[in-house]
């Protein structure tokens, strides 16, 4: 039977360590707590009570080790990489915590789900708007649709006549696309995901569309898909073709094509010129951050271990492959003007990847905090990536998931790297999105496409996620952004060493790391506080010139208690003004320039 209790009667076990993979000695004793949503281990200390929370959803395994004299362990891997071992003190004890967390950490149904149970305390008309701040359309409105060229199509807005069940409601298709023309391209191509708008770059009036493949085999063809194609170039009257990308590697297409499906021919397209980019699979993706992740878990490796096992593991290079497909695809579009199209297999995972990361290359508005909500919003969730498949939301086929949007997530991580300036959001905006995309907390990452979601009705029973987002703004900001300094392409090496270990994310909870503030976290620390500051300096510069004070603003650089580093003070004093009257080295000058200037006081 199940030790949980409800939120108000937690089961609870006592005397419970939480032991540091690194010094023995270190490990903490308290007490271990079971709510309905989360693990809760709270330190005996009582100076600190520290307490450790882990949301059940969060927890990718839970593993039991043998039996040994000082008790019986868990290891707790979760999704966000931070890894639990907690000994307790009974056997008993610890399979019914065991049982426990696996049932917890794999839900059955949907309803079972965080979302379903939070409330953030708003009303109806709060979750409405919320749910509204995000607009596909409005997306499209501001890059010039509709237009001569293009149409918002809503074709698959009827279920019971959609084309495609996976694609959103609102479509952007070429203008002189007929609707047997989109309805034959539908039906050639995997689960009926035919060509749409992705993103128009309004200067070159180039496009990005996607899809997924073709249903070609070894000689098939369609005339209708062929007319898609050909409508998607003529939208383009500056460039007399178009590219064709398909994100797999060569041999993995031509596999597909001998089960009937496959890559286009360009014998039977008019004016495309086609590309690998040669992106492995979801399933080599996943098998890769396991690999990335046992290294990360190893206690003392060589350097010498250490990188052999980071390029054994391959993490980089895939992250590399997802990038290099994305400068492509804005080179493409931004430089050469062409239009292109892109496919993987069925258009849901490579494709959402090189789309997004090329559409934050091409446009300055994905790299703001409301721009990559929006970005997010368009190419993940409207066109169907499988969250809760690949982010094993439910108990099911453990070989559907795989760490695709943590890719693209790294990806653009990688891009604020190189660009420390061009990015509005910083690095704890990327986690927390990574972090809530696993959560279920909200609403917006639950279902595998818009289909789903509007049958579960999340819209009436959770809530989103991009007003809490916005509401914390302050804290998602880079204090380096300097959007008229990269207010156009952004255009990255792509050379290996410029892809780093991204520590801040695989290593964040590791204990063994001396602790540290990162420069961007101090500039935004920094930076409140000169805000802050300012506010009260201008209260009191008002209240001086009634009173007759004047404020004082100090910095004080002074060193920090163990000479570590340096700690920045900044106050302010509120002075009184006196008469200077015969106090010569107090008295204004007056400077004169043909007329009389203001009073300025010497600073001596």
């Amino acid at each position: 039977s199940s030790v949980v209790r409800t939120p108000m009667d937690p089961h609870r076990v006592e005397y419970v360590k939480l032991l540091d993979r690194y010094v023995a000695k270190k490990a903490a004793t308290g007490t271990l707590y079971l709510t309905a949503t989360h693990l809760i281990y709270v330190e005996q200390e009582t100076d600190t009570r520290k307490e450790t929370w882990v949301l059940h959803h969060h927890i990718s395994s839970v593993e039991k080790l043998p039996l040994t004299a000082s008790g019986c362990s868990l290891l707790i891997h979760c999704k966000t990489f931070q890894l639990l071992h907690l000994l307790l003190p009974r056997e008993r004890e610890a399979q019914e915590v065991f049982q426990s967390l696996l049932r917890l950490s794999q839900p059955v149904k949907v309803e079972e789900l965080y979302a379903f149970l939070y409330n953030p305390q708003q009303s109806e008309a709060e979750r409405t708007a919320g749910w509204s701040l995000v607009d596909m359309a409005a997306d499209f409105g501001r890059m010039g649709l509709p237009n001569e060229l293009w149409e918002i199509s809503h074709i698959n807005s009827s279920y019971e006549v959609r084309l495609c069940s996976t694609y959103p409601t609102v479509l952007g298709l070429p203008k002189s696309a007929s609707v047997a023309t989109v309805t034959g391209s539908a039906k050639f191509r995997s689960r009926g995901r035919l060509p749409s708008l992705s993103y128009y770059h309004k200067d070159t009036q180039a496009a990005i569309c996607r899809c997924s493949q073709p249903l070609s085999g070894l000689s098939s063809r369609c005339i209708e898909d062929e007319q898609m194609l050909q409508a998607i170039s003529q939208a383009n009257p500056n460039c007399p073709f178009i590219y064709v990308v398909d994100t797999r590697p060569k041999l993995n297409a031509m596999a597909n094509r001998a089960a009937g499906k496959g890559y286009e021919n360009e014998d039977n397209y008019a004016n495309i010129r086609f590309h690998f980019q040669g992106i492995e699979n979801i399933h080599v993706m996943r098998s890769s951050l396991q690999k990335l992740l046992e290294l990360c878990a190893q206690k003392t490796p060589s350097m010498s271990d250490y990188l052999t096992g980071l390029e054994s593991s391959g993490w980089l290079r895939h992250i590399k492959a997802v990038m290099d497909a994305g400068v492509f695809l804005a080179k493409a579009v931004g430089d050469e003007g062409a239009s292109v199209l892109v496919h993987c297999s069925d258009g849901w995972d490579r494709t959402a990847q090189v789309c997004s990361l090329a559409c934050i290359l091409l446009d300055p508005y994905y790299r703001t905090i409301k721009g990559l909500m929006v970005l997010i919003e368009k190419e993940w969730i409207s066109f169907g990536h499988k969250f809760s498949h690949r982010c094993g939301h439910l108990e099911g086929d453990p070989k559907e998931v795989s760490p695709v949007f943590t890719q693209f997530v790294e990806g653009v991580w990688q891009l604020s790297e190189q660009f420390p300036c061009a990015f509005q959001f910083n690095e704890r905006f990327l986690l927390t999105i990574h972090d809530h995309v696993y959560a279920c907390q909200y609403g917006n990452f639950i279902g595998n496409c818009q289909k789903e979601r509007q049958e579960m009705r999340l819209k009436e029973k959770t809530f989103s996620l991009w007003p809490f987002l916005l509401q914390h703004q302050d804290e998602f900001r880079n204090p380096l952004y300097r959007r008229s300094a990269h207010n156009s392409v952004l255009r990255p090496s792509t050379l290996p060493l410029h892809f780093k270990f991204w520590c801040g994310m695989y290593n964040r909870y590791d204990k063994g790391m001396h602790p540290k503030q990162s420069v961007l976290d101090t500039l935004l620390t920094l930076t409140h506080q000169q805000t802050q500051e300012e506010r009260t300096m201008t209260e009191l510069q008002r209240v001086s010139g009634i009173l007759g004070y004047v404020v004082l603003i100090y910095i004080e650089i002074r060193p920090t208690n163990n000479n570590s580093g340096i700690m920045i003070v900044v106050g302010q004093a509120l002075l009184k003004l006196q008469s200077t009257e015969g106090d010569p080295d107090l008295q204004c000058s007056r400077a004169k320039t043909g007329t009389e200037n203001n009073n300025q006081c010497s600073n001596k």
